[in-house]
């Protein structure tokens, strides 16, 4: 028996499979969602600490230097005597 032999359902009784694969689906996209904003709560959470870490000094470690930006190269250059 071939596929194209296979008698299609009738629409009243196929209604409910279609319906029933569409929630399905949506379940499982929602699902996959909502994992994903955990993913990212949970990696934002992450970011913050270790910019809170960068950000502040070492306890018994000398001052690191922190790199010249562009603003304080262009005032040391107009402060210097030519």
């Amino acid at each position: 028996m071939t596929l194209a032999e296979v008698p299609a359902l009738p629409l009243h009784t196929a209604g409910k499979y279609v319906a029933g694969a569409y929630i399905v689906v949506f379940a499982i996209v929602l699902i996959y969602v909502a994992i994903m904003a955990i993913r990212l709560s949970r990696i934002e959470r992450d970011l913050g600490e270790l910019l809170e870490l960068s950000e502040s000094p070492r306890e018994g470690a000398p001052e690191a230097r922190r790199p010249a930006s562009i603003a304080d190269s262009a005032t040391r250059r107009e402060s210097t005597p030519a």
